[in-house]
């Protein structure tokens, strides 16, 4: 059983509920932190899968709210506004909520209204995929595992 799930609330922006408190700083960095951007979690699933190969990361994780440290230990986060919001998990514990949060936030309908220069032939997440592997010049490395 997942020990983190997400919905939407009456805006359409994401909540998490977890099954353990424990995890409730890692739920409340990937809806503030990643959001509702698929190219962010695109980086977040990258360095979670880098890390866990023994793959040196390319950049740090770049972020105005949140200090997070990516090791072949785990992750550490410590929320830069409220001290007391801190969290230390292994890679499999990150690896399983960032791979939910993803599936989740593919799972919501394209904007209808939104108008998107790249690629606006592919749905929004597909886009993203190929512009965050134009970025990067490689292929990302959940392709063909989760997507």
């Amino acid at each position: 059983m997942a020990f983190i799930s997400f919905s939407l609330d009456d805006y359409r922006l994401p909540l998490f509920e977890v099954t353990d408190q424990r995890y409730r700083v890692l739920g409340a960095w990937l809806i503030t932190d990643i959001s509702v951007y698929h190219s962010v979690c695109l980086d977040a699933l990258a360095m979670v899968d880098d890390v866990s190969h023994g793959r040196a990361l390319a950049d740090e994780w770049d972020s105005d709210k949140y200090v997070v440290s990516f090791t072949d230990h785990g992750v550490e986060f410590q929320n830069e506004w409220v001290e007391s919001e801190r969290g230390s998990y292994a890679l499999d514990e990150v690896r399983e909520a960032v791979e939910a949060y993803w599936r989740f936030l593919v799972s919501r309908p394209d904007n209808p209204d939104l108008i998107r220069e790249y690629r606006p032939d592919l749905p929004q997440w597909q886009a993203e995929l190929v512009q965050w592997e134009e970025r990067w010049g490689r292929p990302h490395p959940y392709r063909g595992r989760l997507f």
